[in-house]
């Protein structure tokens, strides 16, 4: 990774330098999500006694402080998420006022019609993530449209990976590498987040929990909100 930073020009280096932090926390924080209810319930084996077999009182009883950890752990997940997103995007409005032609000529080899069509097409996924919020109390009814945006979630990907083909060439380019390289960072964070977010939809759906539902909703709809901050930025500006 610190090779591919030296190679950067100076300030996307500088950039990258602030944001890897952020970066690693995230993924910390993500993985402290995934793997908490697996820890708690191997606790919760571990202190209840085998010869009452009353696994459900429990379970009831610890139900409450669960839910409050979980919703911790994804606030702190959601604002590493959108700080990280947040100093990449500073970093390129900084950048883009010292170097205002190069950027503007960079954006003429954009495709917004691409990016727009793939705006369109997360919105309508983050659509079939609230339908299955607003029907979470029947769990046999949330998996279809779970699968239906992860779907559209993994066709955001596959367009936008589309995209990259007809743009890697112009980070080598002496005037339009700084507007690409930040590009690529940002746009590339963002797929990272809606490839795996569409995993998790596909996980939920596969063994669905009320909680579970509303708490990867809430993550969808940040990689939505990221995303439609990110698009007027990068190509219409």
């Amino acid at each position: 990774m610190m090779t591919g930073v030296a190679t950067m020009s100076p300030i996307c280096a500088s950039v990258m330098a602030v944001f890897l932090p952020f970066r690693m926390h995230f993924a910390r924080s993500f993985r402290s999500l995934l793997c908490a209810p697996t820890k708690r319930n191997r606790d919760r084996r571990s202190k209840t006694d085998p010869t009452k077999g009353d696994a459900t009182m429990a379970l009831e009883t610890s139900l409450g402080n669960e839910t409050k950890d979980d919703q911790l752990l994804l606030w702190i997940l959601v604002w590493s998420e959108l700080i990280a997103f947040g100093i990449l995007i500073l970093g390129f409005l900084v950048v883009s006022t010292y170097q205002i032609e190069a950027f503007d000529l960079a954006r003429l080899h954009l495709r917004p019609g691409i990016a727009g069509a793939n705006t369109l097409i997360l919105l309508l996924s983050g659509y079939f993530v609230a339908l299955a919020v607003r029907h979470r109390d029947d769990l046999s009814a949330v998996k279809r449209p779970l699968r239906l945006a992860a779907a559209l979630g993994l066709c955001f990907v596959a367009v936008k990976l589309f995209e990259y083909g007809g743009e890697l060439r112009f980070t080598t380019d002496a005037t339009l590498g700084s507007f690409f390289e930040l590009y690529f960072m940002i746009t590339g964070f963002h797929l990272f987040h809606v490839f795996f977010g569409a995993l998790a939809l596909l996980l939920v759906a596969w063994r669905p929990a009320h909680e579970n539902v509303r708490l990867v909703a809430t993550l969808w709809h940040v990689i939505d909100l990221v995303w439609l901050v990110i698009f007027p930025i990068l190509y219409l500006a």
